[in-house]
């Protein structure tokens, strides 16, 4: 029996050395040491041994499968390494090759003259205020002094969902909201947001479109402050040597209320197409906030005063970027929407 051993473990040792594979060493793992192997067989014969010989053939057949176990796991370990870099040269990545850049978007230009306001504004101290899209007639008209059948609604051909509620037309009902849930404190906000009007879409109309407007109600509000705050506004947005007008308008939620416009940035006031030879451009309306106004959102109209203003974003991106249809904007069109490219880092 102990010859056997011995013969075993010289054929056991011979096999690993000679194993290339991980596999071909796992199969000489189970051939001598698996259940049915011959050294397991040993094991099992020696009942069969006289009592004082088991101790000592015990040992050496533990000894012989220790030999065996360990060359067995020094050569796994060899085998393993060769195999991981065999993958690895296998799987080798030529980087010398170029790369392939991935491509970036842009700000749509819409996003980016409505960012670029709302920064401003906030650098000023106000507040960004947003409400919901669907909107009740009374928030939408009523509150803004435009009662049912007041004639100024004819203006803002409107989508009407039942009786009570339409798309709203403009992002006004979101300060009549704000006023409302502040309760006569003081406001300082700006709200855009997207409107919805019954229009015919052409080169300058769209049934969707984006607004910004701005209300700020306080003590000692003047129309001084209002033609301050416009002048930063234009010079900001078009140049430092923007100059503003205010006209005489009508806005039913305004009194006085006025359209503002700017010196034209191409020509410099002598008249071009942009203008159309005026000199000037029209940019927004603005006026002081209608004491009815204010007297329906529950503010005192003898103590405070406010005023507000109200562009479309796309006017003025189509005045910054001269972009002459104003659909453009929504027919994600990629030839027009990269030639906005990001400069930022």
């Amino acid at each position: 029996m102990e010859a056997r051993l011995q013969e075993l473990k010289k054929e056991a040792l011979g096999k690993i050395e000679t194993a290339h594979t991980v596999k071909e060493l796992t199969d000489v793992r189970v051939a001598y040491l698996g259940k049915k192997g011959p050294i397991t067989d040993v094991l099992k014969g020696m009942g069969k041994l006289p009592a004082e010989e088991r101790p000592r053939m015990g040992a050496l057949v533990n000894e012989v499968r220790g030999e065996v176990t360990e060359s067995l796991d020094a050569r796994m370990v060899i085998l393993e390494e060769q195999a991981i870099n065999e993958k690895l040269q296998r799987e080798t990545i030529d980087i010398s090759l170029p790369g392939r850049p991935a491509k970036t978007g842009n700000p749509h230009p819409l996003t980016r003259v409505v960012e670029e306001i709302e920064d401003l504004f906030l650098s000023m101290g106000y507040e960004i205020a947003e409400g919901p899209e669907v909107e009740k007639d009374y928030y939408n008209f009523e509150a803004l002094n435009l009662p049912k059948g007041h004639p100024a609604r004819d203006m803002q051909d409107s989508f009407y969902i039942t009786e009570d509620i339409l798309l709203r037309t403009h992002t006004s009902p979101v300060q009549a909201r704000t006023m409302e849930a502040k309760g006569g404190e003081p406001i300082k906000i700006i709200c855009p947001g997207k409107v919805y009007r019954r229009d015919n879409d052409d080169a300058t109309h769209s049934h969707q479109f984006t607004q910004i407007e701005g209300l700020v109600v306080g003590e000692n509000i003047r129309m001084s402050d209002l033609k301050g705050t416009l002048s930063v506004f234009a010079k900001k947005m078009f140049g430092e040597d923007r100059e503003i007008r205010l006209r005489p308008s009508f806005f039913p939620f305004t009194e006085p209320s006025v359209e503002m416009d700017i010196s034209c940035f191409k020509c410099g006031g002598d008249g071009c197409n942009v203008c159309k030879k005026t000199g000037w451009i029209e940019i927004l309306g603005a006026g002081m906030v209608h004491p009815n106004v204010l007297e329906m959102a529950g503010y005192d109209s003898k103590r405070l005063t406010g005023f507000a203003f109200g562009m479309g974003p796309e006017r003025i991106a189509m005045l910054k970027y001269a972009i002459e249809d104003i659909r453009h904007f929504y027919t994600n069109d990629v030839r027009f929407l990269t030639q906005f490219q990001r400069t930022e880092l």
